[in-house]
């Protein structure tokens, strides 16, 4: 279980392709310290395992699977990614529970600048609109972030709004997307149940 706080914007130093999947190795000096083998580490939002770690530089493994479904098979040596170790009891949240398994990849539909600040759009399938509402919680890329609008599209899908503040701009991904760029999607884990058990009435 994470918290949606990015602690460490890291470079990826290689993807070596092994079995069906990748390794992925990144490098941060202060996490790898922290780590061990088995921890689950959030990478741009994927919850994934760490298998190997040599001074600074981690390595996970991703199967097909998770390449398929989310934006970790689009990353090269020198992609930046979004990286949180798992939360431990005690810790503070001061995000929201996000799981790190990854509902659906979204675009980005549009950016407004607004001064420092800049407000994102982004486009997600109808399932994941649905599970979205104004003031509640969404991780982008692993960012826990405070959903503004929610509307539907013309095409049957849905997109929503974020305000991102220059601190989140300047210290995760987010900073650097362009209209496009495909991003990893997980919807609050609440709204989930809340949608099974609204769906399941009457049946």
């Amino acid at each position: 279980m994470f918290t949606g706080l990015v602690q460490s914007l890291a470079a990826v130093v290689d993807l070596v392709e092994e079995g069906p999947g990748v390794r992925l190795i990144v490098r941060d000096a202060s996490l790898a310290a922290g780590a061990t083998l088995g921890d689950s580490i959030c990478v741009n939002g994927c919850c994934l395992t760490v298998v190997a770690i040599d001074g600074s530089a981690i390595a996970f493994q991703a199967g097909s699977e998770t390449l398929s479904r989310t934006n970790l098979g689009e990353l090269a040596a020198g992609s930046k990614v979004n990286l949180e170790p798992s939360l431990k009891a005690g810790d503070q949240l001061g995000g929201h529970y996000v799981t790190g398994h990854v509902d659906c990849l979204g675009t980005v539909d549009a950016i407004e600048p607004e001064g420092d600040w800049s407000k994102y759009w982004f486009r997600v399938p109808a399932a994941q609109a649905r599970q979205m509402a104004s003031k509640g919680s969404v991780a982008v890329d692993g960012v826990s972030l405070t959903l503004v609008d929610v509307e539907d599209t013309s095409d049957g899908a849905g997109r929503f709004s974020v305000a991102l503040i220059p601190h989140t701009l300047g210290v995760t991904t987010l900073g650097a997307r362009q209209v496009g760029d495909r991003v990893n999607i997980e919807t609050d884990v609440l709204a989930k149940y809340v949608e099974r058990q609204l769906g399941g009435q009457g049946k």
